[in-house]
């Protein structure tokens, strides 16, 4: 039997929990926790996914502002407003929209973000901090992996985790989380030999290397637990294409397999924003003592330690 892992139901609970937050937040300080998104040029997917963060965010009643830059910004000017929007304490979370074009050094200008304003936790000073279990902000991703995990009552301790992907915005951080939770976790990559032989071993998969249908059902064990962080396009007839994970779940047959699995879409998507709008809430916390919840006492039902 599949067991399909509903990503918009935990998704919808989180933002619940947020709504009430800032409400409280606004009636005792007047202000709402502000995210700035950051997104240069005309990339279509970019622009669909920087509308729907700040569509989540209107919804719980965050103070979303964007700024749009051409193509051809130079960056030093994109480094410029970045810190403009540092020193303004009207801003709690800074997000620069990935990818970026060629000609902009991406570490560079992640490394411009505020470590107190990195929602997105890309900054190197929130990865030291998850590797040393000191403070910062896990990226939202893997965050909402392991949210996922929990809330479906997995335990990740002492289970065999495989995590295939090494990018440095989920697969490190996600294998970083896995090991704080106790799991014995196997890192794969596109030189790993035999990684069937890996993946049917695992009890969970975190797929996450943004090959459209990379892996099939026999790639997994009975009873696994598959999250598919993967997105990529197949083309539809008559021209158009449709969004699809790393797994084909066309071939899951529920007589045949049995898996817990995450869907695309469906899935990791809608943990990954209401993931950034509780890191959010929790930099404004953090940089206004406001008398709110902590990340890990707002979700201490589900997450143990975030």
């Amino acid at each position: 039997m599949i067991h399909w892992i509903d990503g918009r139901f935990h998704a919808a609970q989180i933002k619940a929990r947020l709504q009430i937050d800032v409400a409280d937040v606004e009636m005792r300080h007047q202000r709402r926790p502000g995210l700035h998104t950051i997104i240069v040029g005309k990339q279509k997917a970019s622009h669909d996914y920087v509308r729907l963060k700040l569509k989540a965010a209107a919804s719980v009643g965050l103070n979303g502002t964007s700024r749009q830059f051409p193509e051809d910004v130079t960056e030093t000017e994109l480094i410029f407003h970045i810190q403009q929007m540092n020193a303004d304490d009207d801003v709690d979370g800074i997000l620069v929209q990935l990818p970026l074009p060629a000609h902009l050094n991406v570490s560079r200008i992640i490394h411009t973000i505020a470590p107190e304003k990195d929602v997105d936790g890309f900054h190197p000073q929130s990865a030291a901090s998850l590797i040393t279990d000191s403070t910062g902000f896990v990226p939202c991703t893997p965050l909402g992996c392991l949210y996922l995990l929990y809330a479906e009552g997995i335990q990740p301790k002492g289970l065999g985790a495989v995590v295939v992907g090494r990018s440095a915005i989920v697969g490190r951080p996600m294998a970083h989380l896995l090991l704080r939770e106790n799991a014995t976790v196997t890192s794969c990559h596109r030189h790993t030999q035999d990684l069937y032989r890996h993946t049917r071993a695992a009890d969970i998969v975190i797929c996450a290397t943004g090959v459209p249908h990379l892996f099939r059902p026999e790639h997994f064990k009975d009873g696994a637990i598959v999250i598919d962080v993967g997105q990529g396009r197949l083309p539809l007839d008559g021209g158009q294409d449709r969004l699809v994970g790393d797994v084909d779940k066309d071939a899951l047959d529920d007589e045949k397999y049995s898996l817990s699995i995450t869907p695309v879409p469906g899935g990791v998507g809608p943990m990954t924003i209401a993931m950034l709008l509780a890191n959010t809430v929790e930099a404004y916390r953090r940089r206004t003592r406001a008398a709110l919840p902590t990340l890990r006492e707002r979700f201490h039902e589900v997450l143990p330690d975030v």
